[in-house]
């Protein structure tokens, strides 16, 4: 009796340690330090978070439920968060850095091939991660994806504007200015946030993680890697021309992007599913949890 007592202590054990979080740090070719975290066990899943410029605290969520079966891992970009840079310029915050981060990463947790979920901003470095690495990966999910080239810059601003009220436009205009004269303070943030917020998520329930969220970005390396795609003319396409592995396109049906750059994605790739998730604005796992996830575990279970 006792023996299967102490039988299931360890079992349970088991499994609560399946589900905790680890944390640590890469060291990338250039010798910055990337910090990461991991959820759950099983197949590896990196999750790429948005921005550019913002951190992967926000991706905690998603991470730990994709992490039932999976072994899920998020990691803050270089120059946000805790993967801290010496110095933060043109030299430091690459595309070609970027890759190098994500690869270290592979290696330093020993996993020769991993499946990857990328969302906004982290949809183009997955894509661009596919064109570079494509033997390292095994499926890749394209979340909301900020798409293969730049066509989004020319019209994201206005569909973001678009979907605010009068009053919202007015209060981004107002603590943007407030932001950018100098007042940088959680305050400030969080009211331009508050008023940002209702552009990217319906579901009003999570107004409030969003605008949140919208508090920790960097404006230096947002600008910075902005100037980066432009200067190398990102665009994937060339380079997927070839890639065959299964790839999952999810947007939602309200948002900020265009059908067409989700579209685009799907023809960049010879193997590629579109999926158009109803009522749903730029975060799938917030305003239709229970829709994206069967979308994503669906996939990744799939043969």
């Amino acid at each position: 009796m006792i023996q299967k007592i102490v039988s299931l202590i360890f079992f349970v054990l088991l499994a609560i340690h399946g589900r905790s979080q680890s944390e640590g740090y890469a060291t990338s070719t250039d010798g910055t330090s990337i910090y990461y975290r991991t959820f759950g066990s099983g197949q590896p899943l990196l999750i790429i978070n948005g921005g550019p410029g913002m951190n992967s605290e926000g991706f905690e969520s998603i991470a730990r439920e994709l992490s039932n079966k999976n072994l899920t891992i998020i990691y803050d970009q270089r120059g946000t968060g805790k993967s801290k840079l010496n110095k933060v310029d043109a030299s430091t915050l690459t595309m070609k850095l970027m890759m190098e981060d994500i690869e270290c990463l592979r290696v330093h947790l020993k996993i020769h091939k991993w499946s990857i979920l990328g969302h906004s901003f982290g949809g183009m470095i997955a894509s661009y991660y596919a064109g570079i690495y494509p033997d390292k990966i095994d499926k890749l999910i394209l979340s909301s994806s900020g798409g293969i080239d730049l066509e989004l810059l020319d019209y994201v601003g206005d569909a973001i504007t678009s979907k605010l009220s009068n009053e919202d436009q007015e209060g981004v205009r107002y603590w943007s200015a407030k932001v950018a004269a100098g007042d940088t303070t959680h305050y400030a943030r969080l009211q331009r946030g508050i008023h940002l917020a209702p552009a990217y998520v319906m579901n009003k329930e999570y107004l409030p993680v969003i605008a949140e969220r919208l508090t920790q970005g960097n404006a230096l390396v947002n600008q910075l890697m902005w100037d980066e795609l432009r200067r190398i003319k990102f665009d994937c396409v060339p380079a997927l021309a070839t890639f065959s592995k299964p790839v999952l396109v999810l947007q939602g049906d309200n948002d900020i992007l265009k059908p067409g750059t989700a579209e685009k994605c799907r023809d960049a790739f010879r193997n590629a599913k579109l999926v158009f998730i109803p009522h749903c604005i730029h975060y799938g796992w917030l305003d239709n949890k229970e829709f994206y996830l069967n979308e994503v575990n669906s996939f990744l279970t799939s043969q």
